[in-house]
């Protein structure tokens, strides 16, 4: 029986594999394509993790307390209500107006006349500028000490282009000047005027001259400037003067390195021989050239502004083929000792000073066409000071130095050497030479300057000279004492005053005569003290409206006929009324 159950099953399995190879056969073979619907995520079982701040089950742990607040609410009465602000209403004043060109005439005694006329004008919305002024003083008045004429004359031109550009500016100039004196002082009662009848004792002076300059921002090379001067008078005698200096810059971590260049030419020639002399043996001509640098160091440390240079110059004597080389200080500093109230400044300064006809007759216009020109070697000048504020209004300047100077030139009467005849009348002991000297000078500077708004200033000032020289002469025609007195009142509108006091104190100078076979340092002087003097001046004014004044000056209040020169005494009181006009061109 049960071997006839196991038949039957296996009958059944194979009828069932019989029709799945029949059905297998029948289809075809392909590919299959099997989509995951879900990417593989793999996950990791969270794990026991040790508590950072586990639980402490210590009985000596301290524990904290418990702490409450509370808030006890107290009524506080206020009367204060807050209101809106107002701006206060500001009257403002209307602008001054300002006007680019004036014209000024004056007339007064002695026949004196003045006229000043300058002119502005913007091109290119103010980019570039023309510049015109022109200038005059004279006089045609005579003193009763001479017999010789005593006026003079006095007129510039002087033109300026400048331009702006973005980065740099520059400006060109040209100059023309004409004066006029007389040498007019004559030793008292020495010469008769019939004797002097035909005599010319007019000097006149010629200048003409360019000027250039030129700045330059966030470059090395950042200056530059050049002068040319011809300078000549009307007893033949000329001079030339060339003058070039380039400056640089260069930055030195926090400090700053300039180094300045200088090429400075002159050289004349004079038609006349010294006064010395009995005959007038010819020119001479003279020419010196200085080349040099200026190497500088500026160092700022809070309070301390310290400058640290030198001079190194080359100066050529071209007439005598001589030269020589030269090493001066150039150091100056400041310290600001109590915030802007006590400033201490000192230096040691140095340099080869250029000296020329053309600067001998602005500062002395009565020298001879004779002179000897020679350089100043200006060894050291070493001052110390303090300078600030006493109040806000009132500021103050102290200083002391000594100056030491080779070849200083000083001014001494001509001799009278009436045998020369020259064609100008400037050999009759009239006219001033040249002394060159070695001069150690201490000198003491004081200022006071009080300005209480923009209406009102004043200031005043004096010096104190010692002198010592070489020679064991005096320093002839130095003064050793000057002081100075200024102010300035604006009253009101309308009114304006303006006031000028000087004094400068006792001089020495020299008279002599000249005598044939004779050396010069043998001639007959006599010593000249001249005293010291005072001189006011006072300027009055009234402005009609914007553009037009009135002006009235004073000069010489005290009437004295004091000698700014020896025998070359001043017009007495002077008074002059005038008008000046300001315009817009």
């Amino acid at each position: 029986m049960d071997t006839l159950k196991g038949m039957r099953a296996w009958a059944v399995v194979l009828a069932l594999l019989a029709g799945v190879t029949a059905k297998a056969q029948d289809d075809k073979l392909g590919t299959e394509t099997v989509t995951v619907v879900r990417s593989y995520t793999p996950t990791v079982s969270d794990a026991y993790k040790i508590k950072s701040l586990p639980e402490l089950n210590d009985s000596i742990a301290l524990q904290k307390k418990p702490v409450t607040y509370s808030i006890n609410s107290v009524p506080v009465a206020s009367t204060f209500t807050p209101s809106k602000g107002k701006a206060a209403a500001v009257e403002r004043a209307a602008p001054e107006k300002l006007f680019n060109s004036y014209a000024s005439m004056a007339l007064g005694n002695y026949n004196n006349a003045l006229a000043d006329l300058y002119i502005s004008r913007d091109f290119d919305r103010g980019s570039k500028r023309l510049d015109v002024g022109l200038n005059h003083r004279s006089s045609r008045g005579q003193l009763d000490a001479t017999p010789l004429d005593t006026d003079f004359y006095n007129t510039a031109l002087d033109l300026t282009w400048s331009q702006r550009e973005r980065d740099w500016n520059w400006s060109a100039g040209a100059g023309l000047e004409h004066r006029l004196y007389n040498w007019y002082g004559l030793p008292e009662g020495v010469f008769d005027p019939p004797a002097l009848a035909g005599l010319d004792p007019t000097q006149n002076y010629m200048r003409g001259q360019l000027e250039g300059k030129v700045h330059f921002e966030d470059t090395y090379f950042t200056d530059a400037r050049v002068l040319a001067r011809r300078f000549w008078d009307a007893a033949d005698s000329w001079e030339n003067r060339l003058k070039l200096e380039p400056k640089f810059e260069f930055p030195v971590t926090e400090e700053t390195f300039s180094l300045g260049v200088l090429l400075d030419y002159v050289g004349g020639r004079f038609a006349n021989a010294d006064q010395s002399e009995f005959t007038n043996s010819g020119p001479f001509e003279y020419r010196f050239l200085q080349t040099g640098l200026h190497p500088s160091l500026l160092l700022l440390r809070d309070d301390l502004k310290l400058e640290l240079g030198a001079r190194l110059v080359f100066g050529l004597d071209l007439e005598q083929n001589e030269n020589n080389f030269y090493i001066y200080p150039a150091v100056k500093a400041s310290y600001n000792l109590m915030d802007e109230t006590v400033i201490a400044f000192g230096g040691v300064e140095g340099g080869l000073q250029q000296n020329s006809y053309y600067d001998y007759s602005v500062e002395n216009p009565f020298v001879a066409p004779t002179l000897a020109v020679h350089p100043t070697d200006r060894q050291y000048e070493a001052y110390l000071g303090l300078k600030g504020q006493l109040t806000p209004d009132l500021s103050y300047t102290v200083k002391g130095s000594y100056t030491t100077e080779n070849f200083r030139p000083l001014y001494i009467l001509n001799p009278q050497n009436e045998a020369r005849g020259d064609e100008k009348a400037y050999n009759y002991g009239n006219s001033f030479r040249v002394f060159y000297d070695d001069l150690r000078t201490i000198a003491i500077f004081g200022e006071l300057q009080l300005s209480l708004n923009r209406n009102f200033s004043m200031g005043v000032s004096g010096s104190a000279y010692d002198y010592g020289t070489e020679t064991e002469n005096p320093a002839w025609n130095l003064p050793d004492v000057e002081a100075r007195l200024f102010l300035d009142y604006q009253i009101g509108s309308g009114w304006y005053l303006g006031a000028n006091l000087f004094y400068v104190g006792q001089r020495e100078d020299f008279s002599s005569v000249a005598l044939p076979n004779t050396d010069p340092l043998l001639y007959p002087a006599t010593l000249l003290t001249l005293d010291g003097f005072f001189d006011a001046n006072l300027q009055l004014g009234y402005h009609v409206n914007e553009q037009l004044s009135l002006f009235a000056k004073a000069s010489n209040l005290a009437n004295n006929s004091y000698q700014r020169w020896a025998q070359f005494p001043v017009q007495g009181f002077q008074v002059l009324g005038g008008v000046s006009y300001k315009f817009d061109l």
